[in-house]
């Protein structure tokens, strides 16, 4: 008598285990995110840590490991090599998150075609197109080398036949939540099967040499679907982001074993796809009003780029009984912890203004140096009165209403006078250790209401 498949349900939040279904998970405490697995009673054995051409790993010492010292192949996109970087890594294991549409194929079409020229083989594996529909995108993005391969096909087994048959140098895996398994009876993109198709990669990524690309789902929320656990298996995290109303998009890093994290790519999408915006700065600041209220330059840092953007401000007096306050690309309670500030230290009655602030060009920034920007927004707004043109701002702003210091205050106050800013204010701590370029004026500051006063004379 035939052997009863084993049932058990799986949590699609964290992957958490239980032999009955349960309302609630006991580990993440999500609802309704148990779904039924059966599994076989003989699951094929993988072999992890195999390589394609049979040898199986087995344990040295640390002191006889000789590190292999492969380039790293640079690609045609200096913004992308930033992001992962230097380049791509042989051996390594790339997942890009991001939205429906935002153009996570289109990057990879042109960095496989980018790839290829090089002399590298790579295998395009696409589990959501044809092999007709890649084809017409490629004609659109430009030349189609011959060390080019497209394979439409979903099942993990025939994937690996073909890496093991090809033996290329490059696979792109489109997207991982349409690979399956055969042996594993869930459904494509569940939990278990993301995570074995993973873990599969990883396996050839590893043993071969091979650097692997993979394109994730992302759910409602912005996070990547699949288990948490996807992110850790892999080396490096890059996510796509972008606005339908922009047509720019910033492919940041919040993982990369290889290189810095929160490193930023900016990329602009165009007819014949997608192309490098080198100086981000410039862009962001070429509609700026002279002599607007409400508007303030931060110098921020994404990565160990500088990035001068434009922070705005917009005070009104409130209609109802209680002010509200609105943000874009900035975080609400730094907003608000920002206007509390500046009511108690710096003696500006914001308590019934409404408030709406917006970080110009459609970027986020999340960093404590744009407080001193936003404030300086915020009080110009207030007061009707204009910055100049010419000033920038970086500095973080205590709950006593002090400038702190911020980090490489000397790479954004180089960036600054490089894109023609003549004064920037600083916090007075940051100015000990270094030369200030000689074409800008650097103003040390302390408090807020001391840089209220220099800014705007009252």
């Amino acid at each position: 008598m035939a052997k009863k498949p084993k049932t058990q349900f799986l949590c699609q939040n964290c992957g958490y285990v239980s032999p009955k279904y349960l309302g609630r998970c006991p580990n993440c405490g999500e609802w309704n995110t148990f779904v039924e697995e059966i599994e076989k009673s003989e699951v094929p054995d993988r072999r992890n840590r195999v390589s394609l051409s049979g040898e199986r790993s087995k344990p040295v010492r640390l002191a006889e490991v000789t590190p292999k010292k492969e380039p790293r192949v640079k690609t045609k996109m200096d913004e992308l090599n930033r992001v992962l970087g230097g380049g791509v890594v042989p051996g390594s294991l790339v997942l890009i998150g991001g939205d429906p549409g935002i153009g996570k194929s289109t990057l990879l079409l042109q960095v496989s075609q980018q790839l290829a020229e090089t002399g590298g083989k790579v295998l395009y594996v696409s589990g959501e197109e044809s092999a007709e529909q890649i084809k017409m995108r490629a004609e659109r993005l430009g030349t189609i080398d011959t060390e080019f391969y497209l394979y439409a096909e979903t099942n993990m087994q025939d994937i690996r036949q073909e890496i093991e048959h090809m033996q290329p140098e490059y696979v792109i895996i489109d997207s991982i939540q349409t690979m399956t398994q055969p042996d594993i009876t869930s459904a494509a993109g569940s939990v278990s099967q993301v995570r074995e198709v993973t873990a599969e990669l990883l396996q050839l990524a590893k043993t071969n040499g091979i650097a692997i690309f993979i394109v994730g789902h992302v759910t409602k929320e912005g996070s990547i679907a699949g288990p948490r656990m996807l992110e850790h298996m892999v080396d490096t995290v890059l996510y796509f982001e972008g606005e339908r109303h922009h047509s720019f998009r910033i492919l940041r890093a919040v993982k990369n074993r290889f290189g810095s994290t929160n490193e930023i790519g900016i990329f602009e999408m165009r007819n014949a796809g997608l192309v490098e915006v080198v100086n981000p700065s410039q862009v962001f600041l070429e509609e700026r009003l002279d002599g607007a209220t409400g508007s303030a330059i931060v110098v921020t840092m994404e990565g160990t780029r500088p990035m001068l953007v434009e922070v705005q401000a917009l005070v009104t007096p409130t209609m109802f009984g209680n002010a509200k306050r609105t943000t874009t690309g900035l975080d609400f309670n730094r907003a608000s912890l920002i206007m509390a500030v500046l009511e108690k230290r710096a003696g500006l009655m914001l308590q019934n203004q409404d408030a709406y602030l917006k970080a110009a060009g459609g970027v986020k920034l999340n960093e404590p140096a744009i407080d001193l920007a936003l404030a300086v927004a915020i009080a110009s707004s207030y007061k009707d009165r204009g910055t100049a043109p010419t000033e920038c701002f970086i500095g973080e702003i205590g709950l006593t209403g002090e400038i702190r210091s911020v980090s490489r205050v000397e790479q954004r106050v180089t960036e600054a006078a490089k894109l023609g800013f003549t004064k920037i204010y600083v916090p007075k701590n940051n100015m000990a250790g270094w030369k200030p370029p000689m074409n800008i004026d650097v103003v040390p500051v302390t408090t807020i209401s001391e840089t209220l006063r220099k800014v705007f004379g009252v």
